[in-house]
């Protein structure tokens, strides 16, 4: 069953195009995992899919509906940017900040379920701003799945985090997709992990590369050394701000 079917979407910015012509599907219970470099229009493909920006050709279906003039289909997806922002004093707590996502605001069950699944229920009355980095990802996944989705799209959800609780993500994620049968839709630099833990792989760099089989992508040399490379540059991009 198709969850996502994507066909010929093209986002044009004055100046650039930043998506062309990109076609792809995620099938129920897939764990795609998007690579490409900086400005490759990963954050403009989920965009689009989660109807933020609107201006594109082409379609998007989800769960074999046109998401063009809709907002229904938002309810069975989580989303999980790459660093959510908020003032380091923000009063809010991990347990008041994963309520946000409940559409029914008095299911406290599922709430402290979903904190005992991505392994922060001990945390759930601490502030936001109490915690580190990998402590508060774990806290805006886990508002991402209160409302039990069907699909949880992630924008290069570990940048910044540390290897340990990294790893610690990782496992999570791997948790949901295969215990709880979440499809995963994510975008990620760290070519080992995507190895690791999605069966299927897209590669974008405005256009679409290649869409299939993780096994077929990583057993592509060529394609392999070549995203490879970007993901290096990735890397030092990140160490030299830093």
């Amino acid at each position: 069953m198709k969850v996502v079917e994507i066909k010929n979407l093209t986002v044009q910015y004055p100046g650039v195009r930043a998506l062309d012509n990109v076609s792809f599907s995620v099938e129920q219970n897939d764990f795609l995992g998007i690579i490409g470099p900086n400005g490759a229009g990963k954050s403009t493909l989920f965009s689009c899919m989660l109807g933020l920006n609107t201006q594109y050709n082409g379609s998007i279906h989800f769960f074999g509906k046109n998401i063009r003039g809709s907002k229904k289909y938002l309810r069975d997806v989580g989303y999980v940017p790459q660093k959510p922002i908020f003032e380091k004093n923000f009063p809010a707590t991990v347990k008041e900040i994963v309520r946000m996502g409940l559409r029914q605001k008095s299911n406290e069950e599922r709430v402290d379920k979903v904190l005992q699944d991505v392994w922060i229920h001990e945390l759930s009355h601490k502030r936001i701003g109490e915690l580190s980095g990998g402590q508060q990802q774990r806290v805006f996944i886990a508002k991402a799945l209160v409302d039990d989705p069907k699909v949880l799209i992630l924008d290069e959800p570990v940048t910044g985090i540390d290897t340990q609780s990294t790893e610690l993500f990782y496992g999570i994620l791997r948790e949901l997709n295969k215990k709880q049968n979440i499809t995963i839709i994510w975008s990620s630099h760290d070519l080992d992990a995507v190895n690791k833990l999605a069966n299927k792989v897209a590669c974008l760099d405005r256009t679409l590369f290649f869409h299939g089989i993780a096994d077929e992508f990583f057993s592509n040399e060529e394609l392999v050394k070549k995203y490879s490379e970007a993901s290096m540059q990735k890397h030092m991009h990140n160490h030299v701000e830093s």
